[in-house]
């Protein structure tokens, strides 16, 4: 491996990643570093979670995982990856186990490519000898950031929910709230960047801790928007939009739609609830500014 000049976009290009297409999201080379660090500090533990999974033969969460990978992937020109990601996510969604153990072994080799690109970027180096530090997540770090992951895509969830209901909670914060639900740590990171300064950001990796700081905020006026992603592990955005549909709090904490599902049946079951708009990820800046901008509209009326 090479040495480079710390944070070389050149050497990005010179591995085929789509720095301009990224770019075109981030607004500047700043940004986009920063939020590649969130990417950097994850995907060890992303990929071991699709290893688990695969070994498991556990379809269904098999998908929501590449599928957060692709997600991650457009946002920072990793495009080989993401369409990688993208084909296992449609073939593991139909449990299509043939294609994914055939494939798999591709998944893997570009996942390690990526994560040298990006550990290169930042002139990070895991460490491959016994008993030496290691730069990647511990076991114990995956553990705990995927915790609860075991329920898959279309399980019943009514317990997990019940048990978020009795659970007591604090406010996050007596200012307007913008709360994004989102298991990528870089969409998070993404929208707190652009928002922070005007807005608290409350920020969920799953439907249950969604619904959590939902309830904190029932019986105020604070949360303004609420940008959910339907694919996550345990809770997904769908519970969280019945949740809130169960408790009439679809106007007073109105939804957008921030996800990269494109199964148009899916789409279309997220708008029976009244939500206010769908964008695509990756997206820009200007335009999860301006759905927020509508979403809080919404409130307004």
């Amino acid at each position: 491996m090479r040495m480079i000049k710390m944070k070389d976009i050149n050497y990005l290009k010179e591995n085929d990643v789509d720095i301009e297409q990224s770019l075109e999201l981030f607004g500047d080379v700043e940004t986009y570093n920063e939020t590649l660090k969130e990417f950097k500090n994850g995907i060890t533990g992303k990929l071991e979670q699709i290893k688990k999974y695969y070994e498991e033969e556990d379809m269904p969460n098999y998908a929501i995982f590449v599928h957060s990978l692709k997600s991650d992937c457009k946002y920072f020109g990793f495009m080989k990856l993401a369409s990688i990601a993208y084909d296992h996510e449609m073939h593991s969604k139909s449990n299509n186990l043939k294609f994914v153990k055939e494939h798999y072994d591709e998944l893997l080799a570009e996942g390690e490519r990526v994560k040298e690109i990006v550990f290169t970027y930042f002139n990070e180096y895991p460490s491959t000898e016994e008993g030496e530090d290691d730069i990647y997540d511990t076991d114990e770090d995956i553990e705990e950031r995927y915790e609860d992951t075991e329920s898959s895509f279309d399980e019943e969830t009514d317990d997990e929910i019940e048990e978020t209901e009795e659970t007591s909670s604090e406010k996050i914060t007596d200012g307007n709230i913008i709360l994004v639900v989102d298991d990528s740590e870089v969409v998070r990171s993404f929208v707190k960047k652009i928002f922070n300064d005007s807005y608290e950001i409350a920020s969920a990796n799953n439907g249950s801790e969604a619904i959590q700081i939902i309830k904190a905020h029932k019986d105020d006026d604070l949360i303004q928007a609420i940008l959910l992603d339907l694919n996550m592990p345990k809770v997904d955005g769908f519970d969280v939009l019945d949740y809130l549909s169960d408790n009439d709090l679809l106007e007073k904490m109105p939804v957008t739609i921030i996800s990269g599902e494109s199964s148009s049946e899916a789409i279309n079951r997220a708008f029976t609830y009244g939500i206010v708009d769908m964008i695509n990820k990756p997206f820009s800046e200007e335009k999860i500014s301006q759905a927020v901008i509508k979403t809080m509209m919404r409130k307004k009326q």
